[in-house]
């Protein structure tokens, strides 16, 4: 009776753990904006895109393949239409030219969206308030296909025109001389 006691309670504190476990891996996923460990210091910047795909709150933004930022706000803005990204940038990251030009792109084939910022050649860097003026917006795989497929299926379509008109003197009777 007691070893099946202790059995039970070891049971129990293993699914309490497992528990715990993925409630600490959820916290800490981009989407999730809940971050463990308080938030560092650093700037705000914002960029506008036409099409911010699927960016979340909390995803990274990068340099060349460094992380020196996130993600902090997404909105539309309803007077020129497009997206409007917030980012906070890490204040070890203080002389990123202003010039720099920031697109949203993609981990790996069907990974998570990210923005890439690439170095512009300025001698002024990156402030408090600062906006990015250049910008890539995210390339959605659907209107790729969909791109292709049209192009695809008009090339095909719409080439012989012969067979289609009758080729010539088809179906009338011929003439007797």
């Amino acid at each position: 009776m007691r070893a099946n006691r202790t059995l039970e309670i070891g049971t129990g504190l293993f699914v309490l753990l497992g528990f715990a476990a993925l409630l600490f891996l959820t916290t800490q996923l981009p989407a999730s904006g809940l971050k463990l460990g308080g938030e560092t210091q650093g700037y705000r910047v914002s960029a506008e895109f036409d099409n911010v795909g699927d960016l979340k709150v909390g995803s990274p933004v990068t340099m060349s393949g460094v992380r020196v930022g996130v993600v902090t706000g997404i909105r539309f803005n309803p007077k020129d239409f497009k997206a409007e990204v917030s980012m906070r940038l890490d204040q070890q990251f203080n002389q990123i030219p202003v010039d720099s030009f920031a697109a949203i792109q993609t981990q790996g084939l069907l990974g998570g969206k990210y923005i890439g910022l690439s170095p512009g050649g300025d001698d002024s860097y990156l402030k408090e308030g600062s906006v990015i003026e250049q910008t890539q917006s995210a390339i959605v795989l659907e209107s790729l296909v969909n791109k292709f497929f049209a192009n695809y299926a008009s090339s095909k379509g719409g080439g012989g025109g012969d067979s289609a008109q009758g080729g010539g003197d088809q179906g009338k009777p011929e003439a007797k001389k």
